[in-house]
């Protein structure tokens, strides 16, 4: 079983409803490999890079729709959020003496977003709505995660727990906002595709990596 951990009763909330919305939780399995000491310098270099490439995700949704005042507004306040994350993972890191350097990305975000439509506004629902399974996802994992972490490790995740909650309930409201017609359908498919990259064997371990192989 695992241990209890300790929010607000707002972030509670969201974390449900986070819950809720993914198909599956954390496999134990990765939790097991994740507490080891030895898997702390990948978890948070790639931690750093998913927080950098969440800032760049959003800054690219920008440049490619700027007519969308709305889109404009939230992804620019979840941008610098992500970058702060970001500087906060290099202070972990360098004061653990854990160097930042190149990660060979997860298959997760790529598996996602193999399957976006290439045709507007399939393409922007598409990504918006991948872009609050991975929120979600990440959400899910620092909750499930802190209660074996060091004090520091765990304070900083349980931190992180409002913002990541918040940027997925952004994400999802832009897809049901834009997409001008019910969006249950592509949820649903993503829903399944995400449980099936969390939940089957995978060789590599990340941040957003499934079921490991050992």
């Amino acid at each position: 079983m695992r241990p209890a951990i300790f929010i607000d009763r707002d972030t509670m909330d969201a974390l449900t409803e986070i819950r809720e919305f993914l198909a599956c939780p954390t496999p134990d399995a990765w939790i097991e490999a994740a507490r080891q000491p030895e898997s702390l310098p990948i978890l948070l270099i790639d931690h750093a890079h998913c927080e950098k490439k969440a800032a760049s995700t959003a800054m690219n949704l920008m440049f490619r729709y700027v007519d969308r005042s709305d889109l404009l507004n939230k992804m620019s306040r979840l941008a610098r959020e992500e970058l702060i994350h970001f500087e906060q993972c290099l202070a972990l890191m360098e004061a653990r003496d854990i160097e930042y350097g190149h990660l060979s990305p997860s298959r997760y975000a790529s598996g996602l977003r193999a399957e976006v439509r290439t045709s507007e506004p399939g393409r922007l629902i598409d990504l918006l709505i991948i872009g609050a399974f991975i929120e979600a996802r990440s959400c899910e994992r620092f909750a499930a995660l802190a209660p074996f972490l060091d004090d520091e490790l765990a304070k900083f995740y349980r931190s992180l727990l409002k913002s990541e909650g918040r940027h997925y309930q952004d994400y999802l409201s832009l897809a049901r906002d834009y997409a001008g017609e019910p969006i249950d359908e592509r949820v649903a498919f993503f829903r399944q595709l995400e449980r099936q990259l969390i939940e089957s064997p995978d060789g590599e371990f990340r941040f957003h990596s499934g079921a490991p192989l050992h």
